[in-house]
């Protein structure tokens, strides 16, 4: 009988261990999940500021620049007028179309709203946002 109940208390005690060690990886988990969402807020290329990759005196150079004049995102209408185009549609569409093809390679501009675009650069260098955990998180 003595042996049964050592058994017992030996599972027990395994029972308990299992369950620490299923704890310490759903929390590991978590925190490499938090990791990676903080990841896709950054651009997927290196250069945030996209100054080599925007040929100058281009439309989206341009409304890079106008953005960053601005300090905040613009409307398509905004841009139109801060570079010196007229606000037709066909002219919308363009910038439009153009800007949010950066925005679907995460590089460069990002959208805010519908027809609303700002530059990542403001984004992650915004003096408001801290974008690394808080401390002592993840363990």
């Amino acid at each position: 009988m003595m042996q049964r109940q050592r058994l017992e208390v030996k599972i027990r005690q395994k029972e308990e261990e299992i369950q620490g060690l299923e704890l310490s990886v759903r929390e590991a988990k978590s925190y490499l999940q938090a990791l990676q969402d903080m990841l896709k807020m950054f651009p997927k290329e290196g250069n945030i500021s996209g100054s080599n990759v925007l040929r100058a005196g281009s439309d989206m150079a341009k409304s890079r620049d106008a953005m960053r004049a601005a300090g905040k995102a613009l409307h398509v209408t905004e841009i139109l007028a801060a570079i010196g185009k007229e606000n037709t549609k066909k002219n919308r569409v363009a910038i439009g179309g153009s800007l949010a093809g950066y925005v679907r390679k995460g590089v460069i501009f990002n959208k805010t709203a519908p027809n609303t675009f700002g530059i990542l650069e403001a984004l992650l260098l915004a003096k408001t946002h801290d974008f690394s955990p808080p401390e002592g998180f993840g363990k």
